[in-house]
C-alpha cells in the first residue's frame, strides 16, 4: 500500500519552506504527499514580504476533500497564522479521526518575520497541542509556547520539553539548531523518557526550511510505519544530509534552501 501524508501549512513562493518543502521531503522519502494550504506568502530567500490567509471555510473544504478520498497515514501541521484557521484545522482533524499528527509550531521565519499572530498562540496551545502525537518547536518557539526565556543548555531544553508535554501532546522534540557549539542537539521527550539526537553543526547560510523539512521527514517516517524514535532518527539524518549538500544549490541572494533531493541530483 502507498504511504500517504498530508501537510497543512502555508505556501512559500520561494520554494524553500512551507508546503513546498514538505512535499519535496515526502517525495524524497518515497511518500505520496497531499496538501491543505492555510496561507499564501510572498516570500523568497531574503524574507517574507506578504501573507494572505486562506478563509477558514476553504481550509475546512480542503481537509474534507483530502480525508474523504485518501487514506492518510500521517499529518504534518506547519504555519497557521490565525486563531480561526487553527480552530478549523483542529475541528477537521477531530472529524476525520486523524491520529499520527506532527505539529511544527511555526511562529517566526528564519528571516525574523513573524508568521503567527501573537493573539493566536493560545489557540495553538489549546486547540492543537493536545491533538499532536509530536510537537517540534525550535528553541525560540519552545520559549514562546511557554512564555519564558529561551533555553541556553540541554538541561533547560529538557525542562521546557517537560512543560510542553504537560500541555497535552504525546511527545515533544525540542530542536537545538539555534544553540551554539559543534553539535546540533535535539531532545525528544515522551512517556518513555528522554532521548538525545545529535549531528555535527554545519557551517552554511543555506538553512531556509530546515524546521519544515525535519518535521515533514518525521511525518514521512510515521506514514511508512516507523516508530516515533525511529522516525526522528531517520529525519535527523535526512535533514543533516540536506543541510550538508545545500551549498551545491545556488538559489537566491539570502538564506538558500536545504537540498531535499541531495540523494538524487548529481
Amino acid at each position: 500500500m502507498t504511504a500517504i501524508a498530508v501537510t497543512i501549512a502555508g505556501s512559500d513562493s520561494g520554494g524553500g519552506a512551507g508546503i513546498q518543502a514538505d512535499l519535496k521531503t515526502f517525495s524524497a522519502l518515497d511518500v505520496y504527499g497531499a496538501s491543505v494550504i492555510a496561507a499564501l506568502t510572498a516570500q523568497n530567500t531574503l524574507g517574507v514580504h506578504g501573507i494572505l490567509d486562506v478563509p477558514p471555510a476553504f481550509v475546512t473544504q480542503q481537509i474534507d476533500s483530502v480525508f474523504s478520498d485518501l487514506a492518510i497515514n500521517a499529518v504534518k501541521i506547519g504555519m497557521l497564522s490565525r486563531s480561526a484557521i487553527i480552530e478549523a484545522v483542529a475541528e477537521g482533524l477531530e472529524r476525520h479521526h486523524a491520529i499520527q499528527i506532527v505539529l511544527d509550531p511555526v511562529m517566526v521565519a528564519a528571516s525574523g518575520d513573524r508568521l503567527l499572530a501573537p493573539e493566536s498562540v493560545d489557540a495553538l496551545r489549546n486547540a492543537l497541542l493536545p491533538k499532536a502525537m509530536l510537537v517540534t518547536p525550535n528553541l525560540p518557539e519552545a520559549a514562546a509556547l511557554l512564555d519564558e526565556p529561551m533555553a541556553s543548555d540541554e538541561r533547560a531544553m529538557c525542562r521546557q520539553a517537560e512543560r510542553i508535554l504537560a500541555l497535552g501532546p504525546k511527545a515533544v522534540l525540542v530542536k537545538g539548531g539555534h544553540s551554539t557549539g559543534t553539535e546540533s542537539i535535539d531532545i525528544l521527550l515522551d512517556a518513555d523518557g528522554v532521548q538525545r539526537f545529535t549531528a555535527p553543526r554545519i557551517d552554511t547560510l543555506n538553512t531556509h526550511g530546515t524546521g519544515c523539512t525535519l518535521s515533514s521527514a518525521i511525518t514521512a517516517g510515521l506514514a511508512k510505519g516507523l516508530l516515533l524514535a525511529e522516525a526522528v532518527a531517520a529525519a535527523k539524518s535526512f535533514i543533516t544530509a540536506a543541510i550538508g549538500a545545500s551549498d551545491q544549490l545556488k538559489i537566491g541572494h539570502g538564506h538558500g534552501p536545504v537540498h531535499h533531493f541531495h540523494a538524487y541530483w548529481s
